[in-house]
């Protein structure tokens, strides 16, 4: 039996919204975090780097190149300039702009978001400066620390992060494919495995995969799913969460899927308190 969901307020399988809702707004923006709660998200989902002046900034790329047209990268330019770019969607993907929004901005603006936060920066390190930031504004418990790497999530337990923290690609592995006795042994390496539904010819989108890291207590989330008939599929074998962009189109399968009652009682329970 599968162990209460640390660090969030509540359980069952949840949704969750990649760089906010990226189809009406530019992604990683405080318009499309916004979008996406409304559409009825339960986690935000976002990137961070770090400014020249220690800023911790909401962004999937290391530089402007896709979204501002800028070659200069975050982790060389101070925040005042980073804030004079103007973001623009991709080619194709609508006409909407933005500005690069702070993780501070983004707490004080939802302060009760469930936020799913990937650290993408490893030089120089930034994990010092963003867990001072969580924990000055109290959002520790809310907020699920992810990366791709395991020198990262190292350093955000060995500094003592009260929150969940993720699993990293290198453990991902050995939860998905190492020796079981191994496995168990070493025990579970994180709150959540995020990954994707297949990895090369590897298809993860199993249940004895997923059961594979229930058995360890670890909750199984899978990225990114925009297909309603897929995410229809991963919920029915188990998944614990669905990361997402188009929000609006698979809020519409939580509010009906026989697994997702937890779902649909808070945000019943949000709308009535509004």
């Amino acid at each position: 039996m599968l162990r209460p969901m640390i660090g969030f307020a509540f359980h069952g399988p949840l949704l969750f919204a990649h760089r906010g809702s990226a189809r009406q707004h530019v992604e990683n923006t405080l318009l499309a975090f916004e979008e996406a709660l409304q559409l009825g998200a339960d986690v935000l989902e976002l990137d961070v780097h770090m400014s020249a002046d220690g800023q911790v900034v909401v962004s999937h790329d290391a530089d402007g190149a896709r979204l501002a047209g800028c070659a200069n990268t975050i982790r060389t330019t101070p925040l005042a300039e980073l804030q004079r770019w103007c973001l623009q969607q991709p080619a194709g993907a609508g006409n909407a702009t933005g500005t690069l929004a702070t993780l501070q901005e983004l707490l004080e603006r939802f302060p009760a978001a469930p936020l799913n936060i990937d650290i993408k920066q490893e030089h120089p390190d930034m994990v010092p400066a963003l867990l001072a930031l969580l924990t000055r504004h109290g959002a520790t418990a809310r907020v699920l620390l992810t990366s791709f790497s395991a020198r990262t999530l190292w350093r955000v337990k060995r500094l003592g992060y009260a929150g969940p923290v993720g699993v990293s690609q290198l453990d991902a592995v050995r939860v998905l494919l190492g020796p079981r006795r191994l496995t168990q042994w070493l025990g579970a390496p994180g709150a959540r495995l995020q990954i994707p539904t297949s990895f090369g010819p590897l298809d993860l989108s199993t249940r004895a995969r997923i059961e594979r890291a229930h058995a360890l207590g670890l909750r199984v989330d899978y990225w990114v799913v925009d297909d309603l008939a897929l995410a229809e599929r991963l919920l029915d074998l188990g998944a614990d969460g669905i990361v997402t962009g188009d929000c609006g189109a698979l809020a519409t399968l939580f509010c009906r899927h026989v697994r997702t009652s937890g779902y649909r009682e808070r945000h019943a329970r949000a709308a009535s308190s509004r």
